[in-house]
């Protein structure tokens, strides 16, 4: 009589490799969720910056930022995007034009959706491209 063997995996070999796999993940997610909310702030603070330069521009023509009050949205008279991303997709941040007067403007990013529980909380930018944030520092929150 013929001894065969049987080929294959051990429940325990199995049992371990399930286990590597779960510590690189429980490693790896949250290293990958605090790199896309780095690149969705980074989207936005290009956005605040591009809300900026269209600020400037209305300003030129009308010799005040606030005459007539720019208005953000997605209708035809609004001068920018509501929310980042602006070229479309679930909202990261939606942006705010407020304290507009004839000289000075503040524009706010206020963390909407997955970015929620950003550590930088809101963003805000003025009319000298003054930089701020609602917590955190400076440093990491404006790479």
């Amino acid at each position: 009589m013929k001894c065969t063997r049987w080929q294959g995996f051990t429940l325990i070999e199995v049992m371990i490799v399930v286990a590597i796999i779960g510590i690189l993940a429980a490693i790896a997610y949250p290293s990958y969720r605090g790199h896309v909310q780095d690149t969705r702030r980074a989207e936005c603070q290009a956005a605040m910056l591009g809300l900026a330069s269209a600020m400037e521009r209305h300003f030129s023509r009308n010799n005040a930022y606030n005459n007539p009050m720019p208005t953000l949205g997605n209708g035809a008279g609004d001068i920018f995007p509501a929310s980042c991303p602006t070229d479309g997709g679930p909202a990261s941040y939606n942006l705010n034009l407020a304290a507009a007067t004839a000289t000075t403007f503040q524009i706010s990013a206020v963390p909407t959706g997955g970015q929620a529980d950003d550590p930088c909380g809101t963003l805000t930018l003025d009319q000298r491209l003054q930089k701020g944030q609602s917590s955190g520092t400076l440093a990491r929150c404006w790479q």
